[in-house]
C-alpha cells in the first residue's frame, strides 16, 4: 500500500493511506490533450510513433517487451516508425499499457524500476501468470487492476 507520511503536532512521524489517482498518462505518451474525447480522437487516427518511443523511455522497458506488451511485432513497430504513427488499434493497446503502467508506478510509490520488475514477475494474485502476458488483453488488464488496487488496500493477492 502506497503511503504518504506526514508530521504530528507532536513533531513525530506519522503514515497515512491514499486513494489518490494514478500520474497522468498523457505525459508518458506526450498526448497534446488528456482530456476524453481528444484522446479518442488521437486513438482513431493512431497515436504519433513517438508516443511509443517516449513510452519506452518513461518505462525503461526493452524495445522487445514494450512491443509484446502492446502486441505488435518487431517488423511491424520498424514499418510504423517509417510511417511515422500507429494503427488505431496498436494505439489503443498502447495506451491501455500506459494506464497499467501509471498504476503499478504509483503502488511502487514512483519507482520505476520495482514497477517493471513487478510487471515482469509472477504475481501469486494472479495464478502465478506475469502481469505483462496477462496485460496484453481488455479482460487480462483489468484482472492486473483488480490485484493492484487490493495490494494497495493491503489484501492479500
Amino acid at each position: 500500500m502506497r503511503t504518504h507520511a506526514r508530521k504530528t503536532a507532536t513533531g513525530k512521524s506519522e503514515s497515512r493511506g491514499t486513494t489518490s489517482r494514478p500520474p497522468e498518462i498523457g505525459s508518458a505518451l506526450g498526448l497534446a490533450s488528456t482530456r476524453t474525447l481528444d484522446v479518442v480522437h488521437e486513438i482513431q487516427h493512431g497515436l504519433p510513433f513517438e508516443s511509443f518511443e517516449q513510452f519506452q523511455a518513461h518505462t525503461g522497458m526493452p524495445l522487445g517487451q514494450l512491443s509484446a506488451w502492446i502486441g505488435v511485432r518487431d517488423r511491424t513497430l520498424a514499418r510504423r516508425k517509417r510511417e511515422g504513427r500507429l494503427q488505431p488499434n496498436e494505439s489503443d493497446r498502447l495506451l491501455r499499457a500506459a494506464r497499467l503502467y501509471a498504476s503499478v508506478l504509483m503502488m511502487c510509490s514512483g519507482d520505476g524500476a520495482l514497477a517493471a520488475t513487478w510487471l515482469g514477475a509472477p504475481q501469486r494474485g494472479l495464478g502465478g501468470e506475469r502481469p505483462l502476458d496477462l496485460a496484453a488483453t481488455e479482460v487480462g488488464t483489468a484482472a492486473v487492476e483488480a490485484l493492484v488496487g487490493r495490494v494497495e488496500h493491503g489484501i492479500p493477492g
